[in-house]
């Protein structure tokens, strides 16, 4: 069995929409006629996977991944009007809902939610899980540039810790990138970068000691956040400024969240493995994204030294655990 929960798919709706009118996105084709999804800082190639039904199950079957479990990419929803965000975000899970319907074995989805307009993102998570039967959110690392650990999100962290359901922390441009426009280092190391910073407001603020039962996902290994984890744990009990304001260790609540698989390199995974342990680690291949790699995701997990009841926890039973799938044995 293997589950992939780091992928991505395009709403057919939804790209038509943003096509006629957003305010941040632009639908077009290049000189070869490929179709990009631009905005700021960044661009996505639309591959035929992206938003054909057909051609994702071909590609699954290719590379022997059981179910997707996937979710909206950049640049999301939050990045328009609060409305037409709202408006947006049930388009998706909408489309998201019908695909689970039809697929019940190969799709399942995490939900996108408006997180501009907080308490409109908290009901429509509700309303996907417990009306469309998706199994979570996706959010971005910062929302228009405001960070996570913002008391005006608590609405969503409090609907997710009550549903018992994960958010997805998916990376997007970092609200320096101006900076690093060039040579696609917003992708390369501005979407790491703010993975990790995401994960470390949301400790260090103090979020995840006001909602315990809030389970969160870290995407590509958590960028660089098992390597500065000591260093943020040591920072913590020396600076007056954040030391002893949690319940626990920073270490801790950063080694209860989840972590997938998308940086395909054995000796980093492995680092992280060691780091979050086997429980806490998933498949992903950030398919069909020009950087990801739904060939090689599973490649690298087979060549880790550990037993295949590890891999077999990477591989899919972490997710079937997490996310309550029913799929394979």
């Amino acid at each position: 069995m293997r589950v992939d929960v780091h992928t991505h798919f395009y709403p057919s709706e939804y790209l038509k929409a943003i096509e006629k009118k957003s305010n941040h996105a632009e639908v077009v084709h290049d000189d070869s006629g490929q179709l990009l999804v631009k905005y700021a800082g960044d661009y996505n190639v639309v591959a035929d996977a992206h938003r054909f039904v057909e051609t994702r199950l071909r590609d699954m079957d290719t590379y022997k991944i059981d179910m997707s479990v996937m979710s909206l990419t950049t640049p999301g929803v939050h990045v328009e009007e609060p409305e037409y965000g709202i408006e947006l975000a049930r388009i998706a899970n909408d489309e998201y809902a019908d695909l689970v319907k039809q697929y019940p074995d190969r799709f399942q989805f995490f939900a996108t939610l408006p997180m501009q307009a907080p308490e409109a993102a908290a009901k429509e998570l509700q309303r996907a899980v417990r009306d469309l039967g998706l199994v979570g959110g996706m959010i971005f690392s910062n929302i228009n540039g405001d960070t996570l650990d913002d008391p005006k999100f608590d609405p969503v962290w409090e609907a997710a810790a009550d549903l018992g359901v994960p958010i997805v922390v998916h990376p997007t441009g970092p609200s320096y990138s101006a900076a690093i426009n060039d040579h696609r280092l917003v992708a390369l190391l501005g979407f790491a970068y703010d993975t990790t910073a995401a994960a470390a407001r949301m400790v260090l603020s103090g979020v995840l000691d006001r909602y315990p039962d809030l389970t969160l996902i870290q995407t590509h290994l958590g960028g660089v956040l098992p390597m500065m984890a000591e260093r943020i744990e040591r920072g913590y009990n020396i600076y007056p400024e954040i030391a002893g304001r949690l319940q626990r260790s920073p270490m801790e609540y950063f080694r209860e969240m989840y972590y997938d698989t998308v940086l395909f390199d054995p000796g980093v995974t492995m680092m992280v493995l060691k780091f979050c342990g086997e429980d806490r680690m998933m498949l992903g291949s950030d398919h069909p994204h020009q950087v990801g790699d739904l060939r090689k995701c599973s490649i690298i997990i087979d060549q880790l030294p550990v037993e295949q009841e590890v891999k077999n926890k990477i591989f899919a039973r972490n997710a079937k655990s997490l996310l309550g799938l029913n799929v394979g044995k």
